[in-house]
């Protein structure tokens, strides 16, 4: 296994990502930055977080859509934790460390615009845009992605495919 670098203090937890699939088979990406690093540039990132003390992953897909994008969701609209990940990156001074879980939500229609109101200061600082890629061009996509495979494994993971991803240092 992989050594977590230990050049930062360690904050580990449990999270949740969410791809976010509206009718016309796109997926919700925020752009992003982290200001602290400016050397990390910018890169493309599902929405989710850190689960809450005594959270299942549906409450923490539903809440974690709803603070960061406005989208209200139940949570019977969230699929399986077919995709399963550890990762660490640099944040604020801090070396985070997740046990991740990657979900799936069907919208009932078009993407909306997306609604930032919710959104924690830090999130406002660091999510400076969002897009609706079309499926295709997420996994024909150069740039860079949290996840970083997010191209290469988004098509199977959405047609069912269980997947353990080996631990990310992406940062």
């Amino acid at each position: 296994m992989t050594e977590v670098p230990q050049d930062l203090p360690i904050r580990e937890r449990d999270a949740v990502r969410v791809v976010v699939r509206d009718t016309t088979d796109r997926i919700l990406l925020f752009h992003t930055r982290e200001p602290t690093y400016p050397e990390l540039g910018t890169w493309w990132e599902l929405p989710g977080g850190g689960m809450d003390p005594g959270e299942t992953y549906l409450e923490t897909a539903v809440r974690e859509l709803r603070e960061e994008t406005g989208i209200v969701v139940t949570a019977d609209q969230v699929g399986a934790p077919t995709w399963r990940r550890r990762a660490t990156f640099k944040h604020r001074m801090y070396r985070h460390v997740q046990n991740e879980v990657v979900v799936q939500v069907r919208l009932p229609g078009p993407g909306p615009d997306v609604d930032g109101a919710e959104r924690l200061d830090y999130e406002v600082e660091d999510y400076f845009g969002f897009r609706w890629w079309p499926i295709p061009e997420v996994v024909a996509s150069r740039e860079a992605f949290y996840p970083r495979n997010v191209p290469g494994l988004l098509e199977a993971f959405l047609q069912g495919a269980e997947i353990d991803e080996p631990f990310e240092i992406w940062s």
